[in-house]
């Protein structure tokens, strides 16, 4: 269906490969650093908040750069800081990734000198601080993408808005558990986080199946992407963890599968987006 000018009425996102791993790699890292710092407060071993608190770190450097290279040239990414709009999702995002990268970083440089140092007290106090800041931002940072994307007029994102939010912050708790658990980590708390979000988004898929969510037209278009992505997010790790829940490589192969469906769940959402504006121009 055409507009003024014979011009579509809506225009397919332009978005490069950037924006997809974008979405994995910050909210993986937002979501460790929420993980992280509910660990420094409920007292788990050293060791797991550290490796939270370098996830977060190194996803809050690596995020910027894709975005920054999805949009061309830096000065584009500094204009989007120039002022801050609450109703505005991407001014949100924008200052959230900022604060986010820069208390992540400063966690996690403060464990490593109090760690080599034996822990003076200044230090401790700028580790923990920053832990909590970028706990805070980070958990805005794992869910503030869905709502960016439920604010635009793709029918098969504005359709969901209410959901997406949710859906990518579980599935980002998913992968940062994940993450832990593939780096050695075997805390009966993050298999508890995995398995949780993993029956949440097992919900969801099997709601989406029975129609209770809207399918949208870009549904069909993506059919394999979207029904991988949601198989390896939620069913596959869920009955993975529930039948082989003890045994460590069983978990592992969970941990591999939920982190793989949750980038392919991003990569398949953009891929929607495109095929419901192509649809919705063809009407």
């Amino acid at each position: 269906m055409s507009g003024y000018y014979d011009l579509p009425l809506l225009k397919p996102p332009v978005w490069t490969w950037e924006v997809p791993a974008y979405f994995f790699v910050g909210g993986a890292a937002g979501a460790a650093a929420l993980v992280g710092a509910v660990a420094r407060a409920t007292g788990a071993p050293r060791e797991l908040v550290r490796d939270a608190r370098w996830i977060a770190a190194v996803g809050g450097a690596v995020s910027p750069a894709l975005l920054i290279s999805d949009l061309g040239r830096p000065e584009r990414f500094l204009n989007m800081l120039r002022v801050f709009k609450l109703q505005s999702p991407m001014s949100v995002g924008a200052w959230t990734l900022v604060a986010f990268s820069t208390t992540a970083a400063a966690s996690a440089f403060a464990e490593t000198i109090q760690h080599r140092t034996s822990g003076p007290l200044p230090v401790r106090v700028v580790a923990d601080a920053a832990g909590a800041l970028s706990g805070a931002t980070g958990l805005l940072l794992s869910t503030y993408t869905g709502v960016l994307l439920g604010a635009t007029a793709i029918p098969a994102w504005s359709r969901e808005v209410t959901l997406l939010p949710l859906r990518s912050g579980v599935s980002s708790l998913a992968a940062a558990a994940s993450l832990l658990e593939l780096a050695g980590h075997r805390h009966r708390a993050l298999h508890h986080i995995a398995l949780g979000a993993a029956a949440v988004e097992s919900i969801a898929t099997a709601r989406r199946a029975r129609g209770e969510f809207t399918a949208s037209a870009a549904d069909s278009h993506g059919a394999p992407l979207v029904r991988a992505g949601s198989m390896l997010t939620g069913p596959v790790p869920l009955l993975l963890r529930l039948v082989g829940g003890r045994s460590r490589s069983v978990r592992q192969v969970a941990a591999l599968t939920a982190v793989t469906g949750s980038l392919l769940a991003r990569i398949a959402l953009i891929q929607a987006g495109r095929s419901s504006a192509r649809f919705t121009r063809s009407e």
